[in-house]
């Protein structure tokens, strides 16, 4: 092995090699070393019954598709996985032959492929195995032929061959049920080798070192035997899932009604009516060979016989057992149509299920509600509602024209309108078709208005009133307030005048804003009984942004 200074581990095996020299003395290290002989032998057993089963299955396999021609495809995926299955089972069958040849010396070269483990006498030679797998240092390990790391990137192909092959197969019509899916690629995951993530003198170790570096030939080659389990068991695996997949796939009916689903039985003349007609459980099986769609057929369930065929659905309407109809409409009312599935059963007779459906053909409608008034107001959200006859809400296109109108959509049909100028508006709604868009109905017209003004409001006082004495000092402005409006509409006071006598002098004094300020509260508390105040000039902004002059307040004091 490499001179220089040694790993820990190295030190480690070293020791470990005086210990077994001097075991060797006391005839114990020969019975260690056939614990590994008898691990050996179990997994070639393993192997061996895991061929024979798989060879089973194969078997049983390739007779299925006599009778189920839908079960090739997964035969097919089955062949691939035994191939590469058997590629890198010879190959470690050859690398076993090779350490042994290494390890046994040249009068076994012809028969080391056949060599049984436990006729081999160096059992316990450490260097051999080593030398040819990993060479003389674990660090930078030899790359060529019958290396570890050749080992290792065979492996990783195997891994990476047998998820192509089932990730190509879920993007066909055979793919596996989820579940199935997710175990596959599971188990397919449990043979990549990785590296241990652990590291011994700051030095990483690597799968080659751990599986291969310094053991002794007896661990070497059982080593090999397991990873040969690992595969043959993943192949099995696959393989089952294979040979299962068919059966889980396929429907199996016990109970066949007809089933007619379309998406709206509500229908506006001038739009087509479509639906969907099928046998509930259907299937892929189901083609224009087994199965037909008769539309105003009619079936005597007496004499199980069809009385009249009505019009079959064309071929390439029927897809998987699914007959999509298509009518057109004009007249408006109620409008029924029936007919017949034909179907070929398993013995080759038809079996046959009739059925019924009918449908509303109406006129375009729409309809536009203001949620809270029937006009617009400037600067206010105005909710309205937006619904058409037969038409999805997520559907329908709807817009504004005039008054400076903006649509906010809000939800499936609720929308909030916003104006800025009065007049007229009008709201269009139209309906998203396979056709294009449709107009419902001629736009629907709205008026649009101002928010009409407010009054200024003291303490909750209102016009002319009378006020307590007492009641002045908790006033500390005013506010300009709508009455009877239902919507959440703010004007805030902007400035006014406020007038009154005090002491026999006139005050008067201007504001900005809704507050009152300190000195006109303090005069306000000075007015005597009997006296009067007056607030004039009252200019209000409201959410439309238009500065208003409202009505102002007079209040007579009182005790």
């Amino acid at each position: 092995m490499a001179g220089g200074k040694q790993t820990p581990r190295q030190a480690m095996i070293g020791m470990m090699y005086l210990v077994l020299t001097c075991l060797l003395a006391m005839n114990v290290s020969k019975d260690i070393l056939k614990s590994f002989v008898v691990v050996n032998e179990s997994l070639v057993r393993t192997n061996d019954n895991f061929t024979h089963n798989t060879e089973r299955i194969m078997e049983g396999f390739k007779k299925a598709i006599e009778g189920s021609p839908g079960a090739k495809p997964y035969y097919d995926r089955a062949l691939e996985v035994r191939a590469i299955t058997s590629e890198i089972d010879k190959y470690i069958i050859k690398l076993k032959a090779k350490a042994t040849f290494a390890n046994e010396g040249p009068p076994l070269e012809a028969t080391a492929d056949t060599m049984q483990l436990k006729y081999c006498a160096a059992l316990d030679n450490y260097d051999k195995a080593t030398h040819l797998m990993i060479g003389g240092e674990p660090s930078s390990p030899v790359t060529g032929e019958f290396s570890a790391v050749e080992l290792r990137g065979k492996i990783k192909a195997a891994h990476d061959k047998y998820k192509k092959i089932f990730d190509d197969l879920q993007k066909t019509d055979q793919k596996l049920l989820k579940e199935d899916y997710e175990a596959v690629i599971a188990k397919i995951a449990s043979i990549f080798p990785e590296d241990p993530k652990e590291k011994e003198d700051d030095v990483p170790v690597t799968w080659e070192t751990l599986n291969f570096y310094h053991l002794p030939f007896a661990a070497v080659i059982t080593n090999l035997s397991k990873i040969q389990a690992d595969v043959k068991n993943v192949e099995a695996e696959l393989i089952a899932q294979l040979s299962g997949a068919l059966g889980k796939t396929s429907f199996k009916f016990d109970k066949l009604s007809a089933k007619v689903i379309a998406p709206s039985s509500y229908i506006q003349a001038g739009t087509p009516y479509t639906a969907d007609i099928f046998l509930a459980a259907s299937s892929n099986a189901f083609s224009s060979d087994n199965l037909q769609i008769l539309i105003g057929a009619t079936y005597d369930s007496v004499s199980k016989k069809i009385v009249s065929e009505g019009t079959a659905l064309a071929k390439e309407k029927v897809v998987g057992g699914i007959g999509k109809y298509e009518q057109g409409t004009s007249g408006a009312g109620e409008q029924t149509y029936k007919g017949v599935i034909k179907l070929k059963n398993p013995k080759g007779e038809f079996e046959h299920y009739p059925f019924e459906a009918s449908y509303m053909v109406a006129p375009p409608a729409a309809a536009v509600s203001a949620d809270k008034m029937n006009v617009f107001y400037i600067g206010v959200p105005n909710p309205i509602t937006v619904s058409a006859a037969g038409v999805a809400p997520t559907e329908l296109v709807v817009s504004a024209s005039g008054g400076g109108a903006k649509l906010v959509p809000k939800g499936a049909g609720k929308f909030e309108m916003m104006c800025t100028s009065p007049g007229e508006c009008k709201i269009s709604v139209s309906a998203k078709t396979k056709d294009g868009v449709k107009p419902q109905g001629p736009p629907i017209p709205f008026r649009v208005k101002k928010i009409p003004d407010p009054i200024t409001s003291v303490g909750g006082k209102t016009g002319t009133t009378e006020i307590k004495k007492i009641e002045l000092a908790g006033i500390g402005g005013m506010k300009a307030e709508l009455q009877g409006f239902d919507f959440a509409a703010n004007f805030i006071v902007v400035s006014y005048e406020l007038t009154a006598i005090i002491k026999g002098s006139p005050y008067v004094a201007t504001g900005s804003g809704p507050g009152f300020s300190p000195e006109m509260k303090a005069k306000l508390g000075q007015v005597s009984t009997g006296g009067k105040i007056f607030i004039d000039n009252v200019k209000a902004k409201g959410p439309d942004g238009t500065i208003r002059s409202i009505p102002g307040v007079t209040l007579k004091v009182k005790n």
